[in-house]
């Protein structure tokens, strides 16, 4: 098991990053289970469709612990004074749910937009916790690339805002990884 000097704001970090595996287990998960809610699209009437989206973390969360605990090199202390903070940031965006329940109810389509806003701003202050820039360009493709499609494609843009997110979520957990590797060395 590695050690880390979490007395050090670089040790707590570092610790952070190792026991996360950078994130990247949740990118992984969460990326699968929207290419599923995508693929529901062209199956399921529209409003089930969205709730397969709205509720695809059920099945993703569980899965990205398990995997992180293959993936994180260490588990994270309890005298890591970054940890609570950190439960807070994964949990803040539940605060935003509401919101996607409103989208459902005036128009289900629009559920893959929203969870991507979300989505953007949750990744936002990860970019500092993981201190990597890697989440902040997450977090604005994330975002604006599902305006621009849902901009462009219309009421087509459902399956293509959730293929859009597990691409960017694929494409950025490995860097994670090397990111969170590399502080841990």
């Amino acid at each position: 098991m590695e050690m880390f000097d979490v007395t050090t704001m670089d040790g707590a970090f570092d610790e952070v990053s190792a026991a996360s595996a950078g994130g990247a287990p949740f990118l992984i998960c969460f990326g699968a289970t929207l290419a599923v809610a995508g693929l529901s699209w062209f199956v399921l009437p529209v409003e089930v469709a969205a709730l397969v989206v709205m509720f695809q973390g059920g099945v993703a969360l569980p899965a990205a612990f398990w995997l992180e605990r293959r993936m994180g090199r260490a588990r994270m202390s309890a005298a890591n004074p970054l940890k609570a903070l950190s439960v807070q940031l994964a949990l803040s965006q539940m605060v935003a749910f509401p919101l996607v329940i409103v989208v459902y109810s005036l128009r289900p389509g629009g559920v893959p937009l929203a969870m991507a806003a979300i989505a953007g701003a949750h990744f936002l202050p990860y970019a500092w916790l993981q201190r990597t820039s890697i989440y902040a360009v997450l977090a604005v493709s994330v975002s604006a690339g599902a305006f621009v499609l849902q901009v462009a494609l219309g009421a087509l843009a459902f399956p293509a805002i959730l293929f859009f997110l597990t691409a960017c979520y694929w494409t950025a957990a490995p860097l994670l990884v090397r990111h969170a590797r590399r502080l841990a060395a």
